[in-house]
């Protein structure tokens, strides 16, 4: 690139309000919900701390922090479709980041009502969710064909900044409930959110907005309803898809097939996230019971999260520049398929060490919290193996014309992945069938399940697939890439952007 043409490549003037937007939102959300399954069992289902019904209260608290999971990762789906058809990103952005503050604001008044604590529940559910699939697009939006190069580095700060919100929150927040109680541990998340959403309404001028494009009826939803309306028209030898030949294009009805076919590996992806998930809640209350010294200093239960966040960032390079080459020049290639098998074992391997510590405790021990640190460590490595390598295959398999709908499929596993998790204790709460799996059995029950799930994974595979197109590879600057469920977009070359 020559000097006169850096010159004109520019950062848009927006970047800050959108990054400093995002960071306080995430620190807002995982504030909050750092210390939300120990809160909801010692202010509402066991404030006694009565041994006896601490089972009944922690299977109470986890249906409902899995089920407030569930659905802020089920409406982005429903976000993005309102803001691309209908309002655009900027409006959605705004108005239902109110409706977020609006949550805060319940938790930090009721935290001594559950029923108006659940409506904040629902409200912060439908901030989070309404905008997660705007934001990182909007930001996408900012550039243009003068600056887009710049594009890379700019997502790497965005993401930087999740990061950021995410370990500082999960740090503090704990801290300011221990000392100064619920009201104010809930309260600065919220007010972080309207921060949030304050610096977004100061930079509206700043932005590049792109208008809403209307009701668009050649996607995946349509294409597959029309598809399965019409099955009667299906010839001999056609798949079920090729009868919505007859209303739309070849190559959408195409491009839905491929849809299906990544969508025959996202159907191993939700028991991951049905396990991945309980470290924010099951684990934080299983850290309640461990001696939490850790170099002399005691720690708050609901701080040892953070373990997850740092080695996360610790695995991406290590992964990206250490592992994967080493096993390549080795020749055992490691293809997206034997990552995420790999990191489904690696998320068997955290459960069993989480199940033989519940044992401990329910013999009356009280082990180091080194043994789930080591948990969050693997089960971290999972996550680079599962959560990244999934994105990455699905937007590089997926066609141009339904990449936005892999994002929201992606999220879709989360939320199914927590809604059966939800199901799975509220059916202990209730007295159901599943109130037999209690302390370490409940454990041992998803390890069950994984096992299951590995060896199927194993037989069908090589199967899975039709043809496997080569993985594009990550644009990154400096390693600063940092994919999760909370972040994805897409370049106009089809590849991952971090």
């Amino acid at each position: 690139m020559t000097g006169k043409a850096s010159k004109k490549s520019k950062y848009p003037v927006s970047i800050p309000f959108i990054i400093a937007n995002e960071g306080a939102e995430r620190f807002s959300f995982y504030g909050m919900r750092s210390i939300l399954a120990t809160f909801l069992v010692a202010q509402f289902f066991n404030p006694s701390m009565n041994p006896s019904m601490r089972p009944l209260a922690e299977a109470q608290a986890n249906e409902a922090t899995h089920f407030f999971v569930s659905l802020a990762y089920a409406l982005p789906f429903v976000g993005g479709i309102v803001a691309d058809w209908f309002f655009g990103k900027y409006k959605v952005i705004l108005y239902v980041s109110l409706v977020y503050c609006l949550g805060h604001l319940f938790l930090a008044l009721f935290e001594d009502n559950l029923s108006m604590f659940q409506y904040g529940l629902l409200l912060i559910a439908i901030g989070a969710g309404g905008i997660k699939s705007c934001v990182s697009a909007n930001l996408g939006d900012q550039f243009d064909a003068s600056n887009k190069q710049l594009m890379s580095k700019i997502y790497g700060w965005f993401y930087f900044s999740i990061n950021i919100g995410s370990v500082l929150s999960t740090i503090m927040i704990p801290l300011i409930y221990a000392n100064y109680g619920a009201k104010w541990a809930f309260g600065i998340p919220g007010i972080f959110m309207a921060f949030a959403t304050l610096v977004f309404f100061i930079g509206r001028k700043t932005y590049r907005r792109v208008p809403p494009s209307g009701v668009k009826k050649d996607n995946f939803v349509f294409i597959s309803l029309y598809a399965l309306t019409h099955r009667k028209q299906q010839k001999e030898g056609q798949s079920w898809l090729d009868v919505a030949r007859a209303k739309y294009p070849d190559s959408k009805v195409e491009d839905v097939k491929s849809v299906y076919r990544i969508l025959a590996l996202f159907s191993f992806i939700p028991i991951f996230w049905a396990m991945w998930d309980q470290n924010l809640s099951e684990w934080v209350l299983q850290a309640t019971k461990l001696d939490r010294t850790v170099f002399g200093i005691q720690l708050l239960p609901e701080q040892i999260q953070t373990v997850n966040a740092f080695f996360l960032l610790v695995f991406i390079p290590v992964f990206n520049y250490g592992i994967y080459p080493f096993f390549d020049r080795l020749g055992f290639k490691t293809t997206p398929m034997r990552r995420i098998g790999a990191g489904l074992m690696l998320t068997l391997l955290s459960f069993v060490i989480i199940a033989l510590l519940e044992t401990a405790i329910s013999v009356g021990g009280s082990p180091s919290v080194w043994w789930q640190i080591l948990a969050y460590v693997i089960l971290s490595a999972a996550e680079v193996l599962v959560s990244i390598t999934g994105l990455e295959y699905a937007y590089t398999q997926a066609p141009a014309s339904m990449k936005s709908t892999m994002s929201a499929i992606w999220l879709m596993t989360t939320a199914m992945g927590n809604l059966f998790t939800a199901l799975i204790n509220k059916g202990i709460a209730m007295g159901g069938v599943f109130s037999i799996i209690t302390g370490a059995s409940y454990y041992w029950f998803f390890i069950a399940l994984l096992t299951i799930t590995i060896i199927v994974y194993f037989f069908v595979s090589p199967y899975l697939l039709q043809s496997e197109k080569a993985v594009a590879g990550c644009v990154v600057d400096d390693a600063q890439c940092v994919l999760s469920r909370d972040n994805i977009d897409i370049a106009s070359d089809g590849k991952v952007i971090c």
